[in-house]
């Protein structure tokens, strides 16, 4: 498997991920009073977060992308 996300990448996908995960456990907002809101910001911050970690994305390599300096 070949990198394709590179860290400027990477590090926003973390970031962003982390703070979907929990902002429906920490903030009070009445979006979250529906579950389907809830799962879909745990879903994406997920995947993003999972994204960002193994720094391999599907979808970038679907559509032959890559954010990567290198060919790792």
């Amino acid at each position: 498997m070949q990198f394709n996300v590179g860290t400027p990448d990477r590090i926003a996908r973390l970031i962003i991920g982390v703070l979907l995960l929990a902002a429906p456990f920490v903030t009070g907002w009445a979006l979250f009073a529906n579950p389907v809101w809830t799962w879909v910001f745990v879903i994406v911050g997920l995947v993003l977060a999972v994204t960002g970690l193994v720094r391999f994305c599907p979808a970038y390599a679907i559509f032959n992308l890559s954010t990567s300096r290198t060919k790792d």
